[in-house]
């Protein structure tokens, strides 16, 4: 870290800690010595409770919070529960960053996603293209809470000076990804549908959509880099786009983690299924330009998400 700038062993609230960034960030943050992390589980604090934030906050007066919690969920989740994923994303970040500045943190890091960008973007998508064009269908909920909370971000700082940044995320995967069946992204979704068929010796595997669309996909780890190093060196008003730089077809990725789980069988695209945005990569020049680069290959992370799948889920070992 920065000579001055931010320190591991101040009080840092992880929002979100139990989830696919948060949790990477828990690790990172234990890794520099951090022994003053303030975690709270779902069930210990409900951040769409306004009340039961404020009464947190007046508390634990965390120094820096990365607010990493949010209700997320892939194309079939998004589209089947739009009032809860506008709803219950709005509550919390309007609670978190509102009793963050009003309790004297230092620095507020909010995590966005790259679906707030037009869903025909040019592409790579820089981060001045927010709000050019409209939205993809499928998860416009979630964007326009993402968005609004940037919004929120800048609009506290503003007004109130307060240190809120903005970090836009690319699709990330890794330990700790929701292998929900219905409700988890590309990579966890994918991976554990290959794996079952390996398990259950399944000939072929039925993938959603034509497999063309192009998505880029970054470690979790990462993504805490990113993320710590923008805690540390960045602060100003203008989101940050947090990519990888490399792209993959649906198709390429899903024979990837066919190599990787040891599956031979066949992929068969429902092209009468969605296919959401075609292309979505992040031009990452700012957060290059403050020295982040990526570390993790797309093959090692897949290894590294399946040994953490079959260390929670034995019944897939075979």
């Amino acid at each position: 870290m920065s000579e001055g700038g931010f320190s591991p062993s101040a009080r840092i609230f992880v929002a979100g800690h139990r989830g696919l960034v948060g949790s990477a960030l828990v690790r990172k943050l234990q890794q520099l010595g951090a022994r003053q992390l303030i975690l709270r589980s779902r069930d210990q604090l409900d951040l769409t409770s306004q009340v039961a934030v404020e009464k947190f906050f007046a508390t634990e007066r965390p120094d820096y919070v990365f607010l990493a919690a949010a209700k997320v969920g892939g194309i079939h989740a998004n589209s089947t529960y739009p009032a809860e994923f506008i709803r219950d994303n709005l509550a919390i970040q309007t609670n978190v960053i509102h009793s963050a500045w009003k309790h004297q943190t230092r620095k507020l890091l909010f995590l966005g996603s790259s679906c707030i960008y037009p869903r025909d973007c040019p592409q790579p998508i820089r981060e001045e293209y927010l709000l050019t064009g409209p939205l993809e269908p499928t998860n416009e909920a979630y964007a326009i809470a993402k968005i609004a909370g940037l919004k929120m971000c800048q609009a506290y700082r503003r007004q109130y000076g307060f240190n809120a940044i903005v970090a836009m995320p690319t699709n990330l995967y890794g330990p700790g990804d929701n292998f929900h069946p219905d409700n988890s992204h590309v990579v966890p979704g994918l991976m554990k549908r290959i794996v079952e068929a390996k398990v259950t010796d399944a000939p072929q595997v039925t993938i959603w959509g034509s497999g063309r669309p192009l998505r880029e996909l970054m470690h979790a780890d990462d993504m805490a880099d990113a993320l710590l190093l923008l805690m540390d060196r960045y602060d100003a008003a203008e989101m940050v786009n947090v990519g990888s730089g490399q792209e993959v077809s649906i198709a390429e990725l899903a024979r990837t983690i066919a190599d990787v789980v040891g599956y031979r069988g066949e992929f068969v695209f429902d092209a009468s299924k969605p296919d959401g945005t075609p292309r979505k990569a992040l031009d990452n020049g700012k957060l290059i330009s403050l020295g982040w680069r990526q570390r993790i290959t797309l093959t090692d992370g897949l290894a590294s998400t399946y040994g953490w799948f079959l260390s929670e889920a034995s019944a897939y070992r075979k």
